[in-house]
């Protein structure tokens, strides 16, 4: 059966069926997937000694020119599950000792994934790991199912989103969404062994050329939310997807750029985890292979 998508700030209204959609994510309304497995690549209080259960999701409802995950996001690799299916290996994940769940950029299949955990909620949490481009209406559907979010906070400036996302109201759209994740988990809650358990930790990726919008992004966070979120500074920008269009990001960010946005994090004292500067590399694009689910 079909139905007619606004999931995401998009708003698109197109048709999706259960294996193909016309919309702006390109997705059907089963869950494809292009790799599930254990993480080891998330913040320490994420990854901890056994690895976050992580589930690639294909298809974005963004369009950063810089993706490191373009084979997937718009490139369209991936296997579609059904919602059992799924369920399946989710309990797989949480039998080989994973910390928990971590959902990969799920946006469009969330009617899917509330469905799977109407039929199996694991005893570990559930991660949303989003690049912040969400509706409010859409995430609180998932009060009481997700327990950390873990979204991007990318652009301060509507010019920046719009150039290198296609998404010109981005950042109101993310500091609503943030709000919203922020009243459902409440401050962070990390055990007595480092894991995080409830709350909220919002990335931003440091961009080449682009430091006054970095500093603007943490100043917004430090204003909005203080103590009530961790924060990911990172550095590992490597030039992928298209950025090769874009000569002003076609490059990494050098050590002035990295060590002023670094300072300025450190002015706001603000919490949370920074990224090395020798972290930009392409390792951190994960092996995305279906063969192995």
């Amino acid at each position: 059966m079909a139905f007619f998508c606004c999931l995401c700030p998009r708003e698109c209204g197109s048709e999706r069926n259960e294996y193909t959609g016309k919309g702006y994510c390109r997705q059907g309304t089963l869950p494809k997937v292009a790799r599930i497995a254990p993480h080891f690549w998330e913040e320490p209080c994420i990854s901890g000694q056994k690895g976050s259960g992580a589930i690639f999701f294909s298809g974005c409802v963004l369009s950063c020119v810089f993706c490191q995950n373009s084979k997937i996001s718009v490139g369209g690799y991936g296997k579609t599950l059904t919602i059992r299916e799924l369920s399946d290996q989710i309990k797989k994940l949480e039998a080989v000792g994973v910390h928990n769940i971590n959902l990969v950029s799920p946006t469009p299949y969330i009617d899917s994934i509330i469905k799977c955990f109407e039929i199996y909620k694991p005893q570990i949490p559930i991660v949303y790991n989003t690049g912040g481009y969400e509706k409010v209406e859409t995430l609180k559907r998932l009060d009481g199912i997700v327990d950390i979010y873990l979204p991007d906070m990318k652009y301060a400036g509507n010019d920046t989103a719009k150039k290198y996302s296609n998404a010109e109201n981005y950042p109101e759209m993310a500091l609503q969404a943030i709000t919203e994740m922020v009243r459902q988990t409440g401050n962070p809650v990390i055990d007595d062994v480092g894991i995080m358990q409830k709350g909220t930790i919002v990335r931003h990726l440091i961009l080449p050329g682009n430091t006054k919008n970095s500093m603007m992004v943490l100043d917004w966070l430090k204003e909005h939310f203080a103590e009530k979120i961790l924060v990911s500074l990172m550095a590992q920008y490597t030039p992928l997807g298209k950025a090769e269009q874009y000569p002003e990001i076609n490059r990494k960010i050098t050590a002035r750029e990295y060590n002023k946005v670094l300072f300025h994090f450190e002015e706001l004292n603000m919490d949370g985890y920074v990224q090395e500067l020798s972290s930009a590399r392409k390792d951190y694009v994960p092996d995305f292979d279906i063969s192995l689910f």
